[in-house]
């Protein structure tokens, strides 16, 4: 986070106002100015059961969330306070404290599985928290979690399968930690000590049968073990004797039960040191501004009646981002031409090779900064930026010799216009003398180095110009007789057509090189966008062997278990991960 953002406590970042959610734009002004990594932690259950305090302390804080005392909840919505890391430098942890589910003051719950749904999809480590033990209450009290199908959408196409949706889920979905509070159980199963970690998987495991209550049963322990892979548990003890509950923030920390604090302690230490940051499909790492994309994107999905989908909020993000990548692509080209390029080049291959070598600076400053581009959209709307600024320098550049060369053109022969105005050359011989003066000008004008790529065009102009005073000291020359002055105009000629034939071929050659430099550019862009590709590839393939390794371990318990359909379902959905990814993407047509 940038140093100077210091957020002295929690502000409300998606209100619950009359049934409907609304951003609050206080909020995404702080997350827009967020340009680190961002680890973002949510934290969901029902209302008063001290989600705040664990939040608290994670900021570091005694105050900060509101806590409350009585059966009232107090956070409305959801709440976000953004602190620097304690452990991961150059990352901010974002915290997000959402309202208490099952408010019996809201009376309807339909913006609780919403609450629910927006907490999985914005974080990066998500938090349960529930009273007491794992039973078949607590589960039940879970039951947002198997309505996640029906509220987040993986894919935009409507025919994409629920089977390819649950696949994707894994991809995108946070960590999952179940916190226990006031747990007051003896961890252990068969007369053997056991870790929470053990216990909450022998929570999840299945009952077998086909009847509704096995079916009740298993459903929220299916879609807890399937989406997410990931899972860790804390159990907590009493804070503090039920009295002092009510005060529990101005509570000193020597006032609170030891063995909670080293529980809450181990909590910290874990979100702390095993966190990571937000990151989406392809290893988009999710800065503040990305954050702030994603809360708006998916809320008003909700807004509008429709399902947030994950793939929308990805290309949502990469519209804007392409976008401000193509600008900042240009912007570091016009800065390095700026400071390279010197008007007039002496020739056009020297400028063009300045172009190459800045525009190949500003693809790379394109492809770090841009993903997601569909069918090179923005990297086609890049190349023809940089070919329009192309065409524009070698405008200014022949602007800029033309304008050279005219000055340096009368700067010579100004004085010869004055010799010849004066009639120096009015005489028997003058017109061998004026033809004389004028080769040693010229020659004195090719000895000017810097001229440019109009030097050979402007001398043959101003020349041509002036090609009646030469006729005119020809005629009156006494001295010559007629078929001198015959044999002289055929010089004249000649040395004209050769000139001509050296423009035509000056003008050939560059219109080569300007060839040569479009297929180059196109060359570079392609090589630049194949290599991105790859790596986006490696990274997706990547991503892919983690979530099949993840679904393997977990199809490998099912099955020990013994519940064999449930394995078939999960094969299926691994399969659906090879299939969509096996196939290489093509490089399309960049311009």
């Amino acid at each position: 986070m940038a140093s100077e953002i210091h957020m002295p406590g929690p502000v409300c970042l998606i209100e619950n106002t009359n049934g409907g959610l609304v951003v609050n734009q206080e909020a995404l002004k702080i997350l827009s100015a967020i340009t680190q990594p961002v680890v973002v932690v949510a934290i969901v259950g029902l209302y008063r059961t001290g989600k705040s305090f664990l939040m608290n302390k994670l900021a570091g804080k005694r105050k900060g969330f509101s806590l409350g005392s009585t059966v009232q909840s107090h956070t409305k919505g959801i709440w976000m306070w953004c602190v620097p890391h304690p452990q991961k430098p150059n990352h901010s942890l974002v915290l997000l404290d959402t309202e208490g589910l099952g408010d019996v003051e809201k009376g309807d719950n339909q913006n609780d599985s919403w609450i629910f749904a927006l907490a999985v999809l914005l974080s990066s480590t998500f938090v349960y928290n529930s009273m007491g033990t794992i039973n078949q209450q607590a589960m039940d009290q879970l039951h947002y979690v198997t309505e996640l199908t029906e509220r987040i959408r993986a894919k935009s196409s409507p025919s994409n399968s629920e089977l390819e949706d649950s696949a994707d889920f894994v991809s995108f979905f946070p960590t999952f930690v179940w916190t226990l509070r006031d747990f007051s159980l003896e961890l252990e199963a068969n007369g053997e000590p056991i870790t929470a970690d053990e216990y909450l998987e022998l929570s999840l495991k299945l009952k077998k049968g086909t009847d509704e209550k096995s079916k009740s049963f298993n459903e929220p322990r299916l879609c807890i073990r399937k989406f997410f892979p990931k899972k860790k548990c804390f159990i907590f003890d009493r804070p503090a004797p039920r009295k002092y509950l009510v005060q529990l923030e101005k509570l000193q920390e020597e006032d609170l039960d030891p063995e909670f604090r080293e529980q809450v302690a181990d909590f910290c230490s874990y979100i702390f040191s095993h966190s990571k940051a937000k990151t989406l499909s392809g290893g988009i790492i999710v800065n503040g501004p990305r954050l702030e994309s994603l809360v708006l994107t998916y809320v008003n999905a909700i807004s509008s009646g429709d399902l947030p989908c994950m793939e929308n909020a990805v290309l949502a993000l990469a519209q804007i981002e392409n976008s401000a990548a193509v600008q900042k692509a240009v912007a570091h080209y016009d800065q390095q031409m700026g400071q390279r390029v010197k008007l007039p080049t002496e020739t056009l291959q020297e400028l063009l090779d300045l172009h190459r070598a800045n525009e190949k600076e500003a693809i790379e400053v394109f492809m770090k900064n841009s993903f997601k581009d569909v069918e090179q959209k923005f990297q086609k709307e890049l190349g023809a930026q940089l070919e329009a600024k192309r065409d524009d320098f070698c405008k200014q550049n022949m602007q800029a010799s033309s304008d050279r060369c005219m000055a340096l053109l009368q700067d010579i022969f100004g004085p010869l216009e004055e010799e010849v105005k004066q009639g120096a050359f009015s005489k028997p011989g003058g017109y061998h003398l004026f033809i004389q003066k004028k080769q040693e000008l010229k020659n004195k004008y090719y000895q000017v180095p810097r001229k440019g790529i109009q030097a050979e065009d402007m001398l043959k102009k101003y020349l041509e110009s002036k090609e009646d005073v030469a006729d005119a000291l020809l005629r009156t020359d006494q001295s010559l007789s007629e078929k001198e002055k015959e044999i002289e105009v055929e010089r004249i000629k000649a040395e004209s057509a050769e000139a001509a034939t050296k423009m035509l071929e000056e003008m050939q050659k560059k219109n080569q090189q300007m060839m040569e430099q479009k297929e180059k550019s196109y060359q570079e862009h392609v090589k630049q966008l194949t290599e991105k590709m790859e790596r986006d590839r490696a990274q997706l393939l990547a991503e892919q062997e983690r979530t099949l390794a993840l679904k393997l371990q977990e199809q490998e318990r099912l099955l020990k278990e013994g519940f064999q359909n449930e394995s078939r379902k999960l094969q299926q959905e691994m399969q659906a991960i090879r299939m969509r990814n096996r196939a290489p993407a093509g490089v399309c047509n960049i311009l």
